[in-house]
């Protein structure tokens, strides 16, 4: 399936937290933290038709995300989210 956001919103996919420690350590899904980075897929045509905000992220980027936003999907086994361009907080450089 392949989704293209419409108005403001955007696409991305959920980064997976890590399965181990930088010591090795395995850690069970009760300490995983909610990720809240994410790989921008897609842009909506009002971001891109603004020239003040379609120079602000671009598909590729690493982002970090608020942990509420947007609405979370499920698309060929990865887990997205439809969010507005204002749940994004920062690009990972």
């Amino acid at each position: 399936m392949n989704l293209k956001p419409i108005g403001d919103k955007i696409i991305v996919k959920k980064v997976k937290p890590e399965e181990r420690t930088v010591g090795g350590i395995v850690l069970p899904d009760s300490a995983k933290e909610a990720p809240q980075y994410a790989i921008v897929v897609s842009i909506g045509p009002d971001i891109l038709a603004d020239e003040k905000k379609k120079d602000q992220v671009n598909v590729g980027d690493k982002v970090v995300y608020t942990k509420y936003s947007g609405t979370e999907i499920k698309v060929d086994d990865e887990e997205m989210i439809i969010c507005k361009l204002a749940d994004l907080l920062a690009i990972v450089e």
